[in-house]
């Protein structure tokens, strides 16, 4: 006895294929045909020849309507959807060029470089090293770009447009390293745009031969603001005064200044990236500003410093903060430099100190002294042939500079304490 094949050309026919379930594709007639998933689940489309290659354009879903499957077409509805696609194809146009056409004049006609924007940070968020980073981008054009060119459609913006942001209330003059941010920051937004097909022609927000024309170079505006650094012959005085605090921030501010790290991987190391045997610190690649990962020695005031430092269950972290499961907060070692009046300092240039005195009271050699800071090779030839990130030869430095920065005799009077506790 043979089964008789079921039509998807009665309304009857497409709801017993959906109700039998089998995969599979039916034609309808005239280049509609239902596509069968799964029992209930199907969708229509419209086959057609141009060119002399076969398309295939979506219509819309078909089935029964729940939750998962919202406002599916019956036949009669596809049917008439179809009529649209063949008109277009009689008339010479291709119906999925054309309708993917129209969304982009509809897209186009509704997006602004505020929206876009948005897009940007939220499709890059993700490959940011950190929250900060994003909060960055939104912060500076919401304050610089979005109040005169937020609003406009991506095609529309002009050299004009960007120069207003760059000049308004001499921005590009007073604060050149934020108004070159935000340039590169724009620039990046309407690459994209273009990308997506919302502009054409030239990004008038790009620097080299064009807004190089028309600006000066932000290094001849005002000169770069280096992090002050505290001169090494002064860093045994102020070691000894954090040596004699108990304070957790002036115990963190100590394994910076020994270890010469930055102050994110200290304030977000974690008790399993110490290997107190080997005496090894591995910060692992996502810390790490060049995206590689760094081992650092651990000398014996390190050890030490780490043996005496409490671990607090339920926190990973080697400076707990006050907060469960979180470190010290990124503003606790600023706030300790202030405590002890000295707010003319930064965390970030006693690596500017470890720097110095590396090279004008050591014999170590240069790159010795760059691999220890984590910084990348300038030369790309002698970054390709130095495999190694020459350990022990860092180890040796590092006990160097523990050694002088923790013996050295203290002649300098550092001013505060740390008798204020904190963290």
């Amino acid at each position: 006895m043979s089964t008789k094949r079921i039509k998807a050309d009665t309304a009857r026919g497409v709801s017993a294929l959906l109700k039998e379930g089998k995969p599979g594709q039916h034609a309808v007639g005239n280049g509609l045909y239902l596509k069968v998933s799964a029992p209930g689940i199907g969708s229509w489309f419209f086959r057609y020849k141009i060119g002399g290659k076969t398309r295939r354009m979506g219509l819309g879903k078909a089935g029964t309507a729940n939750a998962s499957n919202k406002d599916p077409l019956t036949l009669a509805e596809a049917s008439k959807a179809a009529m649209e696609p063949r008109t277009h194809l009689s008339n010479g146009l291709d119906p999925l060029e054309h309708r993917n056409e129209l969304q982009r004049q509809k897209e186009t006609a509704s997006a602004t470089f505020d929206s876009l924007a948005a897009d940007y940070i939220a499709a890059h968020r993700v490959g940011w090293k950190n929250a900060k980073h994003a909060q960055q981008w939104e912060n500076t054009l919401k304050t610089y770009a979005s109040p005169v060119i937020g609003k406009l459609s991506p095609g529309s913006i002009t050299t004009a447009h960007v120069l207003e942001v760059l000049n308004k209330e001499d921005f590009w003059a007073e604060k050149p390293e934020t108004a070159s941010r935000v340039r590169n920051r724009i620039e990046l937004v309407l690459d994209a745009a273009k990308a997506k097909g919302l502009r054409e022609g030239e990004n008038p927000a790009r620097w080299r031969g064009h807004l190089d024309k028309l600006l000066p170079r932000r290094e001849k505006v005002q000169a770069v603001k280096h992090h002050t650094a505290l001169p090494h012959s002064e860093l045994p005085a102020f070691m000894a005064l954090l040596a004699d605090a108990e304070d957790t921030t002036a115990k963190a501010m100590q394994m910076t200044i020994l270890t010469a790290c930055r102050t994110s991987e200290v304030l977000n190391a974690t008790w399993d990236e110490i290997n107190m045997s080997a005496k090894t610190w591995t910060i692992p690649a996502a810390r790490m500003k060049a995206r590689k990962e760094h081992r650092a020695p651990l000398t014996d005031p390190v050890i030490a410093l780490l043996e005496s430092l409490p671990r607090i269950e339920g926190n990973p972290y080697i400076f707990a903060g006050a907060r469960q499961g979180r470190p010290l907060s990124n503003m606790a070692m600023l706030m300790g430099l202030r405590r002890i009046e000295r707010g003319d300092l930064t965390m970030h240039g006693f690596r500017s100190t470890f720097r110095d005195w590396a090279g004008e009271c050591t014999p170590h050699p240069r790159d010795v002294c760059e691999q220890a800071l984590a910084h990348s090779l300038g030369n790309a030839v002698e970054a390709a042939y130095r495999r190694g990130d020459l350990f022990e030869k860092r180890r040796a430095l590092m006990a160097d500079w523990a050694h002088y920065i923790t013996t050295a005799p203290t002649e300098k009077v550092i001013r505060g304490d740390f008798s204020k506790k904190s963290g």
